[in-house]
């Protein structure tokens, strides 16, 4: 991890985390999971107190989502004009639409810690497309604690080997994807052993 990133966390503390947190979640590209890992490291070397890394880090992710909610709500065309200006920010942003069309408030879920880099596009789709305030803040504040719980408590517990989990954890949404795709294919398949065997018995059932 680059000394830099420690020395910011080292000189700001909990502000620079939640201002990371905010505004990554509006589409600025910084480097938000690596500052938590070097907070929780802090945490780990008493220079940091978790409650306020967990709390003000969190709490930076939530108004940053809803920020990019109610822009979404009041210029529903925001993502077309970011789409237009970096055309390779097209296949992210339409399967963030796709996330929301067939999740609704679970895809906000999904979004902050599964698929965290559709998260800010998530976003704003959810707010453009309607989707209830309430349903979209409370499913928004829970996958945002699993975030912030998840790169705060690998700083933490892994804090004299961050180079090596930065690594991991770089790879980790897409170890996540994989674990739910694997999980919902055993599933449907699980669905498609029960329907067979209850065939099956009803055509060895009693005749009359």
């Amino acid at each position: 991890m680059s000394d830099a990133l420690f020395e910011l966390v080292a000189d700001y503390g909990v502000w620079l985390l939640a201002v990371s947190c905010f505004l990554s979640c509006l589409l600025v590209p910084i480097p938000t999971s690596l500052l938590m890992l070097a907070g929780g490291a802090f945490v780990a070397a008493g220079d940091l107190d978790l409650g306020n890394v967990v709390v003000w880090t969190w709490l930076g992710a939530i108004a940053g989502d809803q920020t990019g909610y109610h822009i979404g709500r009041r210029s529903a065309g925001v993502l077309d004009r970011v789409a237009a200006r970096w055309p390779s920010r097209r296949p992210t942003i339409d399967r963030a639409r796709d996330l929301v069309a067939r999740r609704g408030a679970m895809g906000v879920f999904f979004s902050t810690w599964l698929v965290a880099p559709l998260g800010p596009y998530v976003n704003f789709i959810a707010g453009a497309s309607g989707l209830g305030w309430g349903r979209f803040t409370l499913w928004d504040a829970a996958g945002e604690a699993i975030w912030v719980g998840f790169y705060v408590g690998l700083g933490y517990g892994f804090s004299d080997q961050l180079g090596m989990v930065a690594d991991l954890a770089a790879n980790a949404s897409g170890f996540l994807v994989a674990a739910a795709v694997a999980l919902g294919l055993g599933l449907m398949l699980r669905m498609q052993i029960r329907r067979a065997r209850a065939r099956a018995a009803d055509s060895t059932g009693p005749r009359r």
